[in-house]
């Protein structure tokens, strides 16, 4: 141990006195390693960003959303067609689309239906921009949603109507910042509602996936069901009020303007959630569901629905990809990098040829030469590794801090790339150092 010891020493004198050779062959392990982990902590933020959107569109969720289709400005001619259209009609999305559901939905775990409406808050002369959700208390328990203070809706409250509500932490924080908002009342719209609970504020940025069922809650004000229905909007009653006479509009009555020939939107409802017990009962649950409320609605399809945790887990493996060839770019500099430990090795040994001679000379084994030199590129790919990691933790930070993108640096990807890296020493340095065991003594001390 004491001959080896002994090796290692004069390889670390000769990184000391030949420090920018050292540092120049070290560059290649030191943006490698810096890269490698840059890229980890790139992906595993786009890993955590996926699964806080997949928390926040609930689990094992299926989204049916209505259509509404802008009649042709092209009239039908003839009498067929348009007693076709009439008999056709769609009730659109209904309670009772909800309450099917309930009865026939072997699957069923949870379902909410959802009504919003833009609206506004008015409290003691400010004013403020709000989205009104008309939902039932499962889907509190469908999202994750959780209390800061107050408590959900009751029995009797859904029931009849009662025009309570459950507001966002901006709307606390703006209208309530001095005072306690439960039991106070806020105008919405002109209707006055009594704060019943406060949601907890949310720092997850998630409005590029509100198509796919994302929401953030806090600017949102949250009402029973029944109450929008009774208090606010109910599209079904003002559609079956002019649906008798939209045949007569339709066909006695002509105008030039496209948007007038559109079809109002006659769904009472603008979502709904169904959650079902196992992720692998989504694709069926979703087949099921189309046929379902298809041959409700007069074979009108008029809803779409979709299950935003696959889209999301399709994005996720979209990243994974994208993750996997920027490591895999990243980790090419390493190889690059043990390459010029390698060249540069064999230029020391071609420099170094009479010192080997003389070690030989003077009683040293071949194995003394090969830890000498094997040792030399082991440390300076241990120490191209050490600034590497520290170089990747600094970049990590900057991207995150200049990009604004999510960056989360985990112990394993650093002890990963650090080993890495000590590997690509023992491997392209073993190569000069066998080369420079296997030269001859003698040869080597006449070498000029």
């Amino acid at each position: 141990m004491n001959r080896y010891y002994h090796d290692i020493i004069i390889a670390i004198e000769s990184i000391f006195s030949n420090k920018l050779r050292s540092l120049l062959t070290a560059l290649g392990i030191i943006f490698g390693v810096g890269a490698v982990i840059s890229m980890l902590a790139i992906g595993k933020g786009a890993q955590k960003e996926i699964l806080d959107q997949i928390k926040m569109v609930g689990v094992n969720n299926i989204m049916i959303i209505p259509v509404v289709e802008e009649e042709s400005s092209e009239e039908s001619s003839t009498t067929e067609v348009n007693q076709k259209q009439s008999s056709r009609f769609s009730p659109g999305l209904h309670l009772n689309d909800v309450q099917a559901i309930k009865e026939v939905l072997p699957t069923l775990n949870s379902i909410s239906p959802e009504i919003t409406k833009n609206s506004s808050v008015i409290l003691n002369g400010r004013k403020s921009a709000a989205k009104l959700m008309g939902v039932e208390n499962e889907y509190f328990n469908i999202f994750n949603l959780e209390l800061e203070k107050g408590g959900f809706f009751t029995d009797n409250q859904e029931g009849i109507g009662i025009p309570v509500c459950i507001i966002g932490s901006n709307i606390d924080s703006k209208f309530f910042s001095k005072q306690n908002s439960l039991g106070q009342y806020i105008k919405v719209d002109q209707i006055w509602l009594r704060v019943i609970g406060v949601m907890k504020k949310t720092d997850i940025k998630l409005t590029r996936f509100e198509n796919k069922g994302v929401n953030v809650m806090n600017d949102n004000i949250y009402i029973p069901t029944k109450t929008m229905l009774l208090r606010f909007q109910n599209r079904a009653v003002i559609t079956s009020r002019i649906f008798d006479r939209r045949y007569f509009f339709r066909r006695f009555i002509f105008s030039s303007n496209p948007s007038q020939n559109s079809i109002n939107n006659y769904h009472q409802l603008d979502r709904i959630i169904v959650q079902v017990k196992d992720s692998k009962e989504l694709r069926p649950s979703t087949e099921f569901l189309s046929r379902l409320i298809l041959r409700r609605h007069q074979n009108v399809r008029d809803f779409e629905i979709t299950v935003p945790e696959l889209l999301l887990k399709q994005e996720q493996k979209t990243k994974d990809v994208f993750n996997i060839v920027l490591g895999a770019i990243a980790s090419i500099s390493l190889l690059v990098g043990g390459i010029g430990i390698m060249n540069i090795m064999f230029a020391s040994v071609m420099e170094r040829i009479k010192e080997i001679g003389t070690r030989l000379a003077i009683g040293a084994r071949k194995k003394d030469i090969v830890v000498q030199f094997l040792s030399e590129a082991v440390l300076i790919s241990v120490i191209g590794g050490i600034i590497g990691v520290i170089l990747g933790i600094v970049g990590a930070k900057l991207i995150m801090y200049f990009a604004g993108i999510l960056t989360i640096i985990s112990p394993f990807s650093v002890i990963i790339a650090f080993a890495v890296s000590a590997t690509v020493g023992i491997v392209f340095g073993y190569s000069p150092a066998k080369r420079a065991s296997e030269k001859d003594p003698i040869e080597s001390l006449r070498y000029e």
